[in-house]
């Protein structure tokens, strides 16, 4: 963990290991007076405790010249920052204004094209004038992956639905080559040479061939591998296709003259799902694994496979880019280089050659009575509530639901479901477990005190069914994980009261699957003996209970629709019902009143009387994926919250 200062200078990196030091967080005795800081507010009084969480992680690249230009994702605004690599240092940064991120980029002579997602917006840097130009808008909620032919035209692959359109920067029009495989939400990875555009598709696995002449479509994928999630990455050569493949991360090679001549080159690193990036250079076609971090290569000729090492523990590369030789490779937390011919890897930090860290969208937000967690893209930010010192919690992946037992505070972590914990002052987070089962995104965390057990639920990989419940126990580090739990549906909350866990569903499984149920469900299931008692329908038409809570008489839980219903366990019915708001969040509880957000407005309920108000209003939060988070203090004095990006606290 690092003082968030530090982690925006200089920080030296090698192959591997990062050099952080660790700081020493206040103690016990911050609280009382935070706590009474907050007793002296009135009701619905914000403190603005700054940025919520600072970052700077990237979503691709691509080289002019010897300038690597690096885009970034989740910033306001985004930026494609130049890295001169001459200079060694980043010379300049062209603000991209519209869009949550920059997945995909990509290069046509010395101007470069960036792609955005929600929305999906084009935009063209031309490197010489420095001049930024938005090009063209679509409709899709996400343009994944980028690629130029060599005659010049611009191809891009987009979700949902997923198809693939091509730009012509000569007349500035765009041609809608349709949906490679009709039906599948996405288009993750796209290449092109001069007579066709491969299209890598998800969620069920397609490596689509398109004529650009006649916008034939031809399927390339093995009937050996068609049972994969996705074809998620891809690189193309004169003579070969070489696409990553989830979820089993394996990298599939295709000779164009014979592609029946494939080969199937499993990575090895243990618990290895993803291949995330693919590049083919020099007779080599080097790719890159989740979620170990593992680099590799596969030799064209001989078949030969080489582990090269982890550059970063568990990071994701989301680009791999050939320049002087070298190979680069594009992380959140930095680059790292590659020499072929020393085999020596080192890692580079882009914000230590000056590239912007701004405010990213916070994903998660936990208050343990001294210091606030919030999540966000490669770890947490920690506020220290009594000496406003702000420090940074490295983790490989997105905590996107935290809590605490005691002095240990727990995070579930995206990708592969992963639990952590981590104890105030500890310069880094313990792995506890991956859940494994197909899941990746865990949704609530919960302790049931009767049984000293924590639990968590997460939802499966895309196209998957089914989410998943696991049951851990702390004390003896056993992990117990149930697939389906609720059947067809994800537990997306949860409560725990004297040995059993209530489950809040949403409808939604794997994102891209359709749902096949209708309703969300409150569930319950018995610690004790592992199975679900009971299901009923809380609220008609909700899709999703996203918080639940309970007190000694009843459970309380709200919707995806902003409605808050009190139900009763032993007679198992609803009791009363409440229209909130527009857009349920989180629900959390102190005394005779719950309280919830929006993206706007905090609302506090009266569960006495069931009426509602404001308390606080025209927050515009900016929370990543367009939810609304909301935290109580320990103390039951105080919420956090999100003002724009910066994190609030509300005295109640």
């Amino acid at each position: 963990m690092i003082p968030r200062r530090r982690f925006l200078q200089a920080v030296s990196f090698t192959t591997g290991a990062v050099a952080a030091g660790a700081v020493a967080l206040p103690a016990a005795s911050a609280l009382p007076a935070a706590a009474a800081t907050a007793a002296r507010e009135p009701k619905g009084t914000i403190t603005d405790l700054g940025p919520a969480s600072v970052a700077s992680p990237l979503g691709n690249a691509e080289f002019v010249g010897d300038v690597l230009y690096l885009g970034s994702r989740g910033l306001a605004p985004n930026v494609v920052g130049a890295w001169d690599l001459s200079q060694d240092k980043v010379t300049a940064h062209h603000e991209i204004p519209t869009g949550v991120g920059i997945w995909a980029m990509c290069k046509v002579g010395t101007d470069v094209y960036v792609g955005t997602h929600t929305r999906s917006d084009l935009y063209k840097i031309d490197t010489l004038t420095g001049v930024t130009t938005l090009l063209a808008q679509y409709p899709d909620p996400y343009i994944w992956t980028m690629a130029s032919s060599p005659d010049g035209k611009v191809f891009m692959g987009t979700s949902q639905p997923g198809r693939v359109l091509e730009y012509d920067p000569a007349t500035g029009a765009t041609r809608d080559l349709g949906q490679p495989a009709p039906g599948e939400a996405y288009v993750r990875s796209i290449q092109a040479d001069d007579t066709h555009v491969y299209a890598g598709v998800g969620t069920n696995a397609h490596l689509i061939a398109i004529d650009r002449r006649t916008g034939e479509k031809r399927e390339l994928l093995p009937a050996e591998v068609a049972d994969r999630d996705w074809v998620s990455s891809m690189s193309v050569s004169g003579t070969h296709i070489a696409g990553g493949m989830n979820s089993l991360a394996e990298l599939l090679v295709l000779p164009k003259a014979d592609p029946a001549a494939y080969r199937v080159v499993k990575a090895t690193a243990p618990g290895e799902k993803y291949i995330v990036s693919v590049l083919i250079h020099d007779g080599w076609v080097y790719f890159a694994g989740r979620p170990s971090g593992t680099f590799y290569r596969h030799h064209l000729a001989s078949g030969a496979y080489e582990v090269l090492g982890v550059p970063f523990p568990e990071a994701a590369t989301v680009r791999l880019l050939e320049h002087g030789g070298r190979i680069y490779g594009i992380q959140d937390l930095g680059v790292f280089v590659y020499d072929p011919s020393t085999g020596a890897t080192d890692y580079v930090s882009h914000v230590q050659k000056g590239f912007r860290a701004a405010p990213e969208e916070p994903m998660s937000v936990h208050c343990d009575g001294e210091r606030v967690y919030v999540g966000g893209k490669g770890g947490c930010d920690i506020h220290d509530l009594a000496t406003r010192e702000v420090t940074r919690l490295t983790i490989a992946g997105e905590p996107k639901t935290i809590m605490n037992v005691g002095d240990t505070t727990y995070l579930g972590v995206y990708t592969q479901a992963a639990l952590y914990s981590h104890h105030a002052g500890d310069p880094a987070a313990k792995l506890l477990f991956r859940t494994g089962q197909s899941q990746d995104r865990p949704k609530d965390l919960v302790h049931d005190r009767l049984t000293g057990l924590i639990v968590m639920s997460t939802q499966p990989e895309p196209g998957h069914q089914n989410g998943a419940l696991d049951v851990y126990d702390p004390r003896t580090g056993r992990l117990d994980t149930y697939r389906p739990v609720v059947e067809r549906q994800t537990v997306f909350s949860l409560t725990a009261r004297l040995g059993t866990v209530y489950l809040g569903t949403s409808t939604q499984e794997g994102l891209g699957a359709p749902p096949v149920t209708t309703t969300a469900r409150l569930a319950a299931f018995d610690l004790r003996d592992r199975r679900v008692r009971w299901e009923v329908e809380p609220v008609p038409g909700a899709k999703a209970v996203t918080s639940l809570k309970h007190t000694a008489l009843a459970l309380y839980g709200i919707t995806d629709t902003g409605v808050l219903f009190e139900f009763d366990p032993l007679r198992r019915e609803v009791t009363r019902t409440l229209k909130v708001c527009d857009r349920g969040g989180d629900l959390v509880l102190s005394g005779r009143y719950a309280y919830t957000s929006d993206e706007d407005a905090v609302y506090e309920i009266d569960l006495v009387r069931l009426t509602s108000r404001p308390l606080v209003a025209g927050l515009a939060s900016d929370w990543f994926g367009g939810g609304s988070r909301v935290n109580i203090d320990p103390s039951g004095r105080a919420l956090y919250a999100l003002k724009g990006r910066d994190l609030i606290r509300i005295a109640i």
